[in-house]
């Protein structure tokens, strides 16, 4: 079973090449901070997650969870592997220094939250969890809920999760059933229960703050008719001490394909005489604060697969080095199999689509630190949106991508690789739910065409576009990437010419837009990623011009974009065929033919 390493070396080539530092330094708040800083921290992560994190996973996959009356006991070394976590201020990097968080750059946090996950996803999900909770406190709750809940939630003393699902409504929110009845003292008395609740109830923490989405009495049918409510496990006295215990259980956890070492619970509000809970923001709008922490989440999940196939990828490039089995077909002599060729297609493609997805997640932290701490209100703003369209793409392409990836390191070992004693299952099975976390692929694909393409009339993608023919001319000005450039320029045009069209599928019948919106998405996601290897591989070939240490890496960098631009890029005309002539087939298949 290999051990993990973080990515440091391709972490600083993006760090130093190919964001953008010069902005960055002059960010509110960031004036100070250097690339030798981040580098610093993200050495500190890696040892973190190697020494402490990694030594768990495994073992924790394999002993899973206890529940006991309501109570949750997470797997041998977890608990006391969050105290060291939380106190090295691991869970709070980019929060509010008002609050006790550090304040630094979301480009930093985003970069060891890949570190941590790649380590150990069922540890980090409580983190995450929290960070979400959080960021719509922040958002939307009063004064008075700030200063109570916020110090210890960013402190990491008490744990936070977001409440939506319930057995009858799934990803139709606005089906959900919990009520909240308004009380004298201006409380609430919560009652219902919801599912798939990560982290609803564990012991990391001496309390556990609720974001629980529910129905008003007098509220519209609907999404516009939610609200969203914090309810504590524990009730919290004016001192800030913990008081009684709420009216709220979890009373039972889901037995799952994967991510065994995290609690996915089934909560109760009100069994008895109702758990007591706190208005977030206003009245009947609750999705829209709730949102604030879904929107971030979604990036979080994205880099599971970002964390996921990189970790299958090292197990992979180990095993392939050190198992000797077969002949070369050219000198007939035992060699390592990653000296056969369709192994090493598969580690090239693991290699290629890590690097790709590592690097766009990057660049959304980037644009995300900017709209939320340049000076300039219009620069925000552009930011804002190009995180907004970027987002969706990079959740449902990064995840998808990850169980295409794992599959291939499962692969790569043989049958070997189908035994859960060498690990390499665990990473395909942890990926699974990735897809579905925080609304499913359709659902992303569905907000990708209908909001960020349609609705905003293509302004945000223009500006994108825009961005990748900037990189597109860098390249066509070197003589060493004439190949790279000539199928990104035809990938640049796809992109454009099936934007056009399934926006104007999308005004002729929404439903055959929306049949086809997961093929159009992928083919952004994969294009995206291509943008991301051109932009590698012209710094690499610039630095390249200057003795340096980091030849073989920076000509690695060279030929992986090669390899992506000539073989994964070519998936996008498979995709394109089936924006262009797939949705009327889809659409006009009546139930009937599905068979009884």
């Amino acid at each position: 079973m290999n051990s993990y390493k973080a990515p440091l070396n391709d972490l600083s080539f993006i760090f130093n090449h190919l964001l953008d530092q010069e902005q960055l330094a002059q960010l509110s708040g960031l004036e100070d901070l250097s690339v030798d800083l981040y580098e610093s921290i993200l050495d500190e992560a890696g040892k973190f997650a190697t020494n402490i994190l990694d030594p768990i996973n495994a073992s924790g996959d394999r002993e899973g969870l206890k529940i006991n009356q309501g109570e949750v006991t997470t797997p041998k070394g977890f608990k006391e592997a969050y105290q060291q976590f939380v106190q090295a201020g691991w869970n709070n990097i980019s929060l509010d220094p008002e609050f006790g968080g550090q304040g630094l750059p979301y480009i930093l946090s985003t970069a060891v939250n890949e570190i941590m996950m790649g380590a150990n996803k069922s540890f980090v999900m409580c983190s995450g969890l929290t960070i979400g909770a959080i960021e719509a406190i922040s958002h939307a709750a009063s004064d008075e809920l700030k200063q109570k809940y916020l110090p210890k939630l960013v402190s990491g003393e008490w744990g936070g999760t977001m409440n939506l699902t319930e057995p009858g409504a799934g990803s139709d929110v606005g089906a959900l059933k919990t009520k909240a009845i308004e009380q004298a003292d201006g409380s609430y008395r919560i009652h219902g229960q919801k599912i798939f609740i990560t982290f609803g109830e564990h012991d990391f923490t001496d309390n556990i703050i609720h974001l629980v989405l529910a129905r008003l009495p007098d509220a519209p049918e609907g999404v516009r008719g939610i609200s969203l409510f914090l309810v504590p496990k524990f009730l919290v006295n004016e001192d800030g001490s913990l008081g009684e215990r709420n009216d709220v259980r979890c009373v039972s956890i889901e037995h799952k394909l994967g991510i065994h070492a995290s609690p996915t619970c089934v909560m109760a509000y009100g069994d008895d005489e109702g758990a007591i809970g706190y208005l977030v923001g206003e009245k009947n709008k609750g999705l829209a604060a709730m949102f604030v922490m879904m929107n971030m989440a979604r990036l979080t999940v994205g880099m599971e697969g970002v964390a996921l196939t990189e970790r299958s990828y090292q197990a992979a490039l180990d095993y392939a080095r050190e198992r000797v089995q077969g002949v070369d077909v050219e000198t007939a002599k035992p060699v390592a199999i990653i000296e056969h060729a369709d192994v090493r297609r598969m580690l090239l493609t693991m290699k290629a689509q890590v690097e790709a997805m590592r690097s766009l997640s990057l660049f959304i932290a980037q644009a995300q630190d900017m709209s939320f701490r340049h000076a300039d209100m219009n620069v925000r703003k552009h930011q804002q949106g190009l995180v907004d369209l970027l987002i969706p793409v990079f959740k449902a392409w990064a995840t998808e991508t990850a169980l295409k990836t794992t599959t291939l390191g499962i692969q790569v070992h043989g049958g070997l690789g189908f035994i859960e004693e060498t690990g390499v299952a665990q990473y395909l099975r942890d990926a699974v739910i990735s897809v579905i976390y925080e609304g499913t692929t359709g659902i992303q694909a569905a907000d990708l065409v209908g909001r960020k393409i349609v609705k905003d009339q293509g302004k945000n993608l223009a500006v994108l576009i825009g961005l990748m023919k900037e990189t597109l001319a860098e390249t066509q000005a070197s003589a060493q990437l004439t190949d790279i450039a000539k199928e990104f320029a035809a990938a640049i045009q796809v992109l454009e010419d099936n934007s056009q069209l399934i926006a104007a599928q999308f005004m002729q019948s929404t439903k055959q837009a929306l049949s086809i919106s997961v093929p159009y998405l992928m083919l952004v996601g994969i294009v995206v990623g291509a943008w991301q290897h051109a932009k590698s591989a012209s710094k690499a070939e610039e630095l390249l011009a200057s003795p340096s240490e980091n030849t073989a890496f920076l000509t690695a960098k060279i030929e992986t974009a090669r390899f992506y631009h000539r073989v994964i890029l070519s998936e996008i005309y498979g995709l394109a065929h089936t924006v262009r002539s797939a949705g009327d087939v889809i659409t006009e298949f009546k139930d009937s033919y599905f068979g009884e």
